[in-house]
């Protein structure tokens, strides 16, 4: 399975980045989605194949539709879409403001929405898709100080399973992957915060993010796009929310 058209959202860096590098060097064309231009443009430079740089705001109430155009205008439409934007904010809820709530609703999962509600329909009128969300574990089971976070992501995977039930019969598949700590930028960020909240030095909250998972380490972002990639592969896996984890959600 070459030469599809593929587009990845938050492909500048981390999870986003490795799932571009592995498309484009299995022989699909790659549209690299995110905000930061540099960024697209470093993962561009990696991709060994053809690739469509579109700098976006992803929680853009039409950013979804105009990418997903400017994409079929040049390639013809998407057949593969991988949703890798995301971030996360730590407070604990009594300090969860509603900017807060409401910002990590937008991004982790209306835009999950939007571009889902986008990217499918042209894809079941064709008879083949593949569409993978990037959850987490946080999607799973809740975590302190994350409640918007792990709200969002608990309701990606709903929206999953859901349009994966609507779409069985058209030739698409509907997925999401759940990471626990995965070694990228996002994750350096959550150590950071660990270091200012607790006070501890930074290679004692490093230890406490790795002794949480039970393989003694962080992920690898390519780790994780290795299990998108069997996704894609396989029709008949759909609806499925697999952790990519160390073992840490059983």
């Amino acid at each position: 399975m070459t030469g599809r058209i593929c587009v990845v959202t938050g492909a500048g860096r981390g999870i986003g980045h490795a799932a571009a590098l592995r498309l484009s060097a299995e022989g699909h064309r790659v549209a690299l989605v995110s905000r930061t231009e540099h960024e697209l443009l470093r993962t561009a430079a990696s991709c060994p194949g053809e690739t469509l740089v579109l700098p976006t705001d992803v929680t853009g109430a039409d950013s979804a539709g105009e990418v997903l155009d400017a994409v079929a205008e040049t390639w013809g439409p998407a057949q593969i879409l991988v949703v890798a934007a995301g971030r996360n904010r730590s407070a604990p809820l009594e300090r969860t403001s509603d900017a807060h709530w409401q910002e990590m609703l937008a991004l982790n999962l209306t835009s999950v929405f939007q571009w889902l509600r986008a990217a499918l329909p042209p894809m079941a009128s064709a008879g083949w898709g593949r569409a993978v969300v990037v959850s987490s574990i946080a999607g799973k089971r809740g975590f302190r100080h994350l409640g918007a976070y792990s709200a969002a992501k608990h309701g990606v995977i709903g929206l999953v399973r859901s349009a994966a039930l609507e779409l069985a019969r058209t030739g698409v598949t509907v997925n999401a992957v759940c990471p626990a700590y995965v070694d990228t930028d996002l994750t350096a960020r959550t150590v950071d915060t660990i270091v200012t909240q607790a006070g501890w030095t930074r290679d004692e909250a490093l230890r406490h993010v790795n002794d949480l998972q039970p393989i003694g380490r962080m992920v690898t972002p390519e780790e994780v796009v290795a299990v998108i990639g069997a996704l894609i592969e396989n029709a008949a896996l759909t609806g499925q929310s697999v952790h990519v984890d160390g073992g840490l959600v059983q």
